[in-house]
C-alpha cells in the first residue's frame, strides 16, 4: 500500500522547532549551570575543610605520643630543635609541609566576637594543596582556665584553614540571609575557615564555619 506525503510527515519535526527546542534547553542550562558549579564546588571545599581539620588533629594527637607536647605547651616563633616547641615545629614534623611563608593572606574577621588579626601570621602550605595560616606569636593555646593569670580566662589561639591555598576566591566562609549564631546558614561554602586550637583540639573559630561542618 503506498502512503501519502501527508502520512509520511505526521511525526516530523520542522527546522523551526527544532532550533526554538535547542533554543529553550540552552537558556534552562544557562540559567542552572552557575549554580549547579557553585554547589559542586562548595561540596569540595566542605570536603577538603573536614579533611584538613582532621589532619590537624592528628598531626596533634601524634605530636604528643612522640614528642609529649601539644598546644597548651607551645612558644612563641618558628624554633625547630628538639627543644622548641612550637607549632611551626609540631606541624613540619608531623606532616607533609611543602613550603612555608610569613606574608599571610590578610585574612580578618571579627564573628562571634572573636578578632583574628592576620598582622603577624604565618602560613604553612602542605602537599595536598590546603593551607594554615596560624599567629606565629601563638604561645601555651590552652581551654584550662587555671593556667591563666586571673584564673578565668582562656588562652585559645586563631587561625585559618585555607583549602586550596593561594588559589582564588581566597574568600573567609561567612553566615548568609543575615543569619548568625546557632541559626546562621551556609548555602555556598568558600574556601576561608576560620578556626582555634588549644590543648589537643582544633575547632571551628565561628558561626559560619561550624555551620558548614556540623551541618547537612
Amino acid at each position: 500500500m503506498k502512503l501519502s506525503n501527508k502520512s509520511l510527515g505526521r511525526g516530523a519535526f520542522t527546522l523551526a522547532e527544532v532550533l526554538i527546542t535547542l533554543g529553550i534547553i540552552g537558556v534552562v542550562a544557562a540559567m542552572t549551570m552557575p549554580s549547579l558549579m557553585n554547589s559542586t564546588q562548595g561540596a569540595q571545599y566542605k570536603a577538603a575543610y573536614k579533611k584538613a581539620l582532621s589532619a590537624l588533629s592528628q598531626a596533634v594527637t601524634l605530636n604528643v605520643a612522640l614528642d609529649d607536647y601539644n598546644f597548651a605547651d607551645v612558644t612563641a616563633g618558628t624554633g625547630n630543635t628538639k627543644n622548641d616547641y612550637t607549632v611551626w615545629r609540631m606541624l613540619n614534623e608531623r606532616m607533609n609541609v611543602v613550603k612555608t611563608s610569613t606574608a599571610g593572606f590578610g585574612y580578618t574577621i571579627t564573628e562571634d566576637g572573636k578578632p583574628i588579626d592576620t598582622s603577624s601570621n604565618y602560613t604553612l602550605f602542605f602537599n595536598d594543596g590546603i593551607a594554615f595560616n596560624y599567629d606565629n606569636n601563638a604561645a601555651n593555646c590552652t581551654d584550662d582556665k587555671t593556667k591563666s593569670a586571673d584564673g578565668t580566662s582562656t588562652n585559645k589561639c586563631t587561625g585559618f584553614i585555607d583549602v586550596n591555598g593561594e588559589k582564588a576566591p581566597n574568600k573567609v566562609v561567612e553566615c548568609q540571609n543575615g543569619t548568625s549564631g546557632e541559626t546562621c546558614e551556609v548555602t555556598n561554602p568558600t574556601d576561608v575557615y576560620p578556626v582555634e586550637f588549644y590543648d589537643q583540639t582544633i575547632v571551628p573559630a565561628t558561626a559560619a564555619a561550624r555551620a558548614v561542618l556540623y551541618g547537612k
